[in-house]
């Protein structure tokens, strides 16, 4: 009998780096390709070397496209590169991933393209909304995935037949854990010892509101606050930190490849989550499970992710109450244990094999034989 041709999956989005989109399509790709799926990474344009090492990967411009005409000529490769390539899929993620690259893949000849919600509705202008309805409502989505039930509602307000094709997908995550003490991590990091040391990971930018624990550094003096990422606000926050004097205490370490994540958090007393608007909040779900104390921004999509059987597994603060958002960081430095055990069981609420079972049903769904 002959075997069976394993199908071309290809996941499309717009920058490579290390965040949050591209961790769960790298982690839907590795466990496609243990199954023999022949799945390709694109994107469209390189920002970091995160990807450089990893095969079967395609930038379709070498930076990011500035103006009209580097934009036309970053489309038209990476329609060449897809109709080459003759995916039995496309997945799209982040919106301007699904808005341009759905497009893109259906003028290639794609007809199977899922598109995924990873960044929040009150981030999106109207015009971005309009257009995921238009790609919906004419089929060229296939499916639109949510990863919370938060963001599903958000998007479940789109007028019909938007409804139809979304389907719900919690993220799944490898755990973040790694042998070395704290004291072996924070030297592996080149991070001060003897100290406290308050840290997240996130792109820098405004969502992720990384200034609000630059401003308690200088009423703290004995905190310093590491930050693991990349963004267009480096320079801003440097100057923030410059101007309240506290330079000396805040830490850039750069975009870490996700091995070194755990070491990351390892070398934290403290791991904070400011951000203002999330879809899921992946950073965050990944440092409760490793174990350390985290203390988060009380906004309702991490209220919906960070619960066991409707118990909190981080502690929530406004962080816009520099008061309060002290005081639950003191409370997580003197009592680091008492939600570790609901934390700890992040890891089955939001396993690999259920994200990727999700995934792989909702491409049979749209017609792709998968194995």
């Amino acid at each position: 009998m002959t075997e069976a041709v394993k199908p071309t999956i290809a996941l499309l989005q717009t920058q490579a780096e290390a965040g949050g989109a591209q961790e769960i399509a790298r982690i839907l790709g590795n466990a496609w390709s243990a199954k023999g799926i022949h799945v390709h990474h694109c994107f469209f344009f390189r920002r970091t070397g995160s990807y450089d090492d990893m095969p079967n990967v395609y930038f379709a411009y070498p930076e990011r496209p500035l103006g009209v005409a580097q934009i036309a000529k970053m489309a038209a490769a990476l329609l060449r590169h897809l109709r080459i390539m003759k995916p039995d899929a496309v997945l799209t993620f982040q919106h301007y991933g699904n808005i341009i690259g759905a497009p893109i893949a259906r003028a290639a000849g794609v007809k199977n393209i899922i598109a995924n919600l990873n960044s929040p509705w009150t981030m999106l202008p109207a015009w971005v909304l309009a257009i995921d309805w238009v790609l919906a409502a004419s089929g060229i989505y296939s499916r639109v995935i949510a990863n919370s039930a938060n963001t599903a509602a958000d998007f479940g307000r789109l007028p019909p037949p938007f409804a139809r094709r979304l389907c719900h997908i919690d993220h799944g995550f490898e755990p973040k854990i790694s042998d070395k003490s704290k004291p072996d991590a924070r030297h592996a990091l080149g991070l001060p010892n003897d100290t406290v040391l308050l840290g997240t990971v996130g792109r820098l930018h405004a969502q992720k509101n990384q200034a609000a624990v630059i401003a308690l550094l200088p009423k703290n003096p004995c905190w310093h606050f590491a930050i693991a990422g990349q963004g267009e606000l480096l320079a801003e926050l440097r100057s923030l930190s410059l101007g309240l004097g506290c330079q000396d205490r805040m830490h850039l370490v750069g975009e870490l490849a996700p091995e070194m994540i755990s070491v990351f958090l390892n070398a934290l007393d403290v791991f904070v989550f400011p951000s203002r608007v999330e879809t899921f909040g992946l950073a965050v779900v990944e440092a409760a499970q490793s174990g350390v104390p985290v203390v988060c921004n009380d906004i309702e999509v991490l209220r919906e992710v960070l619960q066991i059987d409707g118990e909190p597994c981080v502690r929530f603060v406004n962080v816009d109450d520099p008061s309060a958002f002290e005081s639950a960081i003191r409370e997580a430095l003197d009592d680091n244990t008492s939600l570790s055990s609901s934390a700890a069981r992040l890891l089955d609420k939001y396993s690999l094999r259920r994200m990727v079972d999700g995934y792989s049903q909702a491409l049979r769904g749209a017609g792709v034989n998968l194995p």
